[in-house]
């Protein structure tokens, strides 16, 4: 039979894609199926028809897998935030640990890589030390609401509707921040509606208010509260930071960045410090690290420091080895190595990260790290440095062809790759598979509720 857009089909789901849709098969052609886990039975529409795949929707849920529990935020679904609630978080460790050994195994085309169970996050809610709000000029309605008769205001504040720019739910909370952070939303929240400027309009690209980007720091339990902004007026946000920091002690650090950018991004082009200090303190294990508004630091700390230790143990020093450490950031990891290493050497090449790290080291006495500001396909081969043991942590498009000649090149006796994104993992492994072998690969969950998983991967030089 073939399968056509708008057909309608009672469907089996039998597996999860990397990217969180269910998977069903009509007459051997894959359908996928958002919303859905394994075991389920639906009624689906087809919505898109491929040469090699289909997408369907589903109108209806005919069975329910013993997979599948009862999220417990009304925004499931329909929120862009964390599309896997609806799946008991154990099965959710074994997709995901089977994602990464699916990529090693058919992208990568590597055999036999022992690929651990997932390491579970100590938290599934309110694990996120940052989140990020958006502000519209129209409010987007859930099904149940548009059912109600309610009417979409002018203004909202939240998170976006998947795969969209300009959907933006008015979110009331968030389970995945701590509940501070939900009553710090709801208190800007307020203030913008009654402040007489506007909200940012997404596709007029006209308004006032943008972002709301809230910052928690674990160790301390004190928040920063970053307002972006389309123009400066402190008339309008020193009130908002003078009222957040008087409500709540918790609140240490209140900024705005003010960006005219088009560009749907929470970064400001300046930032003015409004109230408290411009920054926070967070630790990963005794370290203590300083976060600003803009620096990168894992939005799951205790996840971190699982992951840190992980890469620690799969480094294997003993004290005498010279360590590079590539696409190094704030040097979270190379000073939770430094004590371990001869010298740890970090390459980075946003500024501002370096220039964190460099300050992290001092704050923690470290005196054996050093970094380089530049792009690393340009300055690797002038690190003036034969590593022993190689760190890599690439963003999730992984690393660029002329980095990897260059790793190959300098040819470490051993590579601790961390990554975010399997597929790029095991392309990446893939070209590295002739110089080297990979020993383990171990899934850890930094992202309840999400299809996302950080891996460590341990490779030995052949």
């Amino acid at each position: 039979m073939a399968v056509k857009k708008g057909q309608v089909h009672d469907l089996t789901i039998d597996n999860i894609a990397f990217g969180g849709k269910g998977i069903a098969r009509i007459e051997g052609l894959a359908v996928f199926v958002d919303q859905t886990v394994p075991g389920d039975r639906v009624r689906a529409r087809v919505v898109k028809k491929k040469k090699n795949f289909a997408e369907a929707r589903i109108e209806e849920l005919l069975e329910p897998s013993p997979d599948r529990v009862v999220p417990p935020c009304p925004y499931s679904g329909f929120c862009g935030g964390c599309k896997w609630q609806f799946l008991a978080y154990d099965r959710q460790l074994v997709y995901k640990r089977r994602h990464v050994a699916e990529a090693i195994e058919h992208i990568g085309l590597i055999q036999g890589v022992d690929v651990l169970p997932t390491v579970a996050s100590e938290r599934v809610f309110g694990y996120r030390n940052k989140m990020e709000f958006s502000c519209s000029d129209r409010q987007w309605l859930l099904p149940e609401e548009m059912a109600a008769g309610v009417k979409a205001s002018g203004f909202a504040l939240g998170l976006h509707v998947p795969g969209t720019y300009n959907k933006v739910l008015d979110t009331q909370a968030c389970l995945l921040q701590p509940d501070l952070g939900n009553h710090i939303m709801e208190e800007v929240r307020q203030y913008m509606k009654n402040a007489g400027l506007p909200p940012y309009g997404l596709k007029s690209h006209e308004g006032f208010w943008r972002f709301l980007m809230l910052r928690h720091s674990v160790s301390r339990d004190q928040w920063m509260v970053n307002i972006i902004t389309a123009s400066e007026n402190l008339s309008v946000v020193m009130p908002l930071a003078e009222a957040l920091v008087a409500a709540h002690p918790e609140v240490v650090s209140v900024v705005n960045n003010i960006t005219a950018r088009r560009a749907g991004v929470a970064v400001g082009e300046t930032e003015v410090p409004l109230a408290g200090q411009p920054y926070l303190t967070d630790a990963i294990g005794h370290f203590q690290f300083k976060i600003s508004a803009n620096s990168f630091f894992q939005t799951n700390t205790r996840g971190a420091e699982s992951l840190y230790g992980i890469v620690r143990a799969y480094a294997g020093l003993t004290g005498g080895e010279t360590v590079l450490d590539l696409y190094c950031g704030t040097g979270t990891i190379a000073i939770c190595l430094a004590a371990a290493a001869k010298e740890v050497i970090g390459i980075e090449m946003v500024a501002s990260a370096v220039d964190d790290a460099r300050e992290n080291c001092r704050r923690n006495q470290v005196s054996n790290c050093r970094f380089i500001h530049g792009d690393i396909k340009d300055v690797l081969a002038g690190a003036a440095a034969v590593p022993d043991v190689m760190i890599i942590d690439p963003p999730r498009v992984g690393m660029h062809q002329r980095v990897v000649e260059q790793v190959l090149e300098l040819a470490p006796e051993r590579i601790v790759y961390v990554s975010c994104n399997p597929a790029t993992l095991a392309r990446d492994l893939a070209l590295m598979a002739d110089r080297y072998r990979v020993t383990e690969a171990q899934p850890v969950d930094l992202f309840p509720h999400t299809f996302h998983i950080e891996t460590v991967a341990r490779l030995e030089r052949v």
